[in-house]
């Protein structure tokens, strides 16, 4: 059976078209594979799946995504953080003496349409692929992605019954229908910074963008590694952020959209 495999021109450029044939043709490829942006299992044969290239300043690593969570494309990364996506890819989590830090965690997004209050609401969900350690603390002392987000201003989150509250200064950037980056406030009053930007610009569907343009505002819920997952419908995204919600796993803020 041929392979759904997505390889774009930029990853064929850097690795040749001879490698790039071989991959379309199912050989050096996994038929089943760990998704490298939600970390959820993938099947090149039964679904379409990206090459995603990451090149660091000496070595590139090549690994598979859902084409549904990431486009075929090459992503460059430092060195360090090339040898934490090795570990992650092949699932070898072990610390050595040699590690000089812990792999850094992705954030994975996903858009989706939520009802509440009887209205379709377009909403993004961020989810770690691993936990994420308060700066400056030791390896191993726990996961602080809702505390932190906590901090800056994101609610917790019991139920979806109502829309949460708004957040000030930070924003969502659509540009082009297409989604770029979550915003949040710069230091000392300055232009706000990317909190989370897409390696490449994320597509999002007519009827996301038609709801966002009416109401000019994206529900951001965000929720620990393991909370939501990869979900293939709507439906089943609102009962995973029914769970999160209800086991104290979720916060979520209402941010203004910018762009179009």
């Amino acid at each position: 059976m041929p392979r759904m495999l997505d390889v774009s021109d930029d990853v064929r450029a850097e690795i040749g078209d001879e490698e790039a044939d071989r991959l379309l043709a199912g050989d050096n490829t996994p038929g089943s594979y760990d998704c490298t942006s939600c970390r959820t299992p993938g099947d090149a044969e039964q679904e379409r799946t990206s090459t995603v290239l990451f090149v660091g300043d000496e070595t590139a690593v090549l690994a598979f995504a859902h084409a549904t969570c990431l486009p075929s494309q090459i992503v460059t990364v430092t060195e360090e953080q090339l040898q934490g996506a090795v570990r992650s890819i092949t699932g070898d989590d072990g610390a050595t003496a040699d590690d000089a830090a812990p792999s850094q965690a992705v954030l994975g997004v996903t858009s989706g349409l939520v009802l509440i209050e009887g209205e379709l609401r377009p909403a993004l969900v961020v989810e770690p692929t691993g936990a994420i350690a308060r700066p400056g603390s030791e390896p191993g002392g726990g996961d602080e992605f809702l505390s932190l987000l906590i901090e800056q201003g994101f609610m917790p989150v019991a139920s979806l019954d109502t829309v949460p509250p708004a957040l000030p200064g930070w924003s969502v950037l659509l540009a082009m229908g297409q989604l770029h980056a979550i915003l949040q406030p710069g230091t000392s009053g300055g232009s706000p910074v990317a909190w989370w930007q897409a390696h490449h610009p994320l597509q999002v569907t007519e009827d996301w963008r038609t709801a966002a343009n009416k109401t000019q505002t994206v529900l951001l819920f965000a929720a620990p590694v393991g909370s939501i997952g990869r979900q293939p419908r709507e439906d089943m995204l609102r009962d995973a952020l029914d769970k999160a919600a209800t086991h104290g796993r979720l916060v979520a803020s209402a941010l203004p959209l910018a762009g179009t």
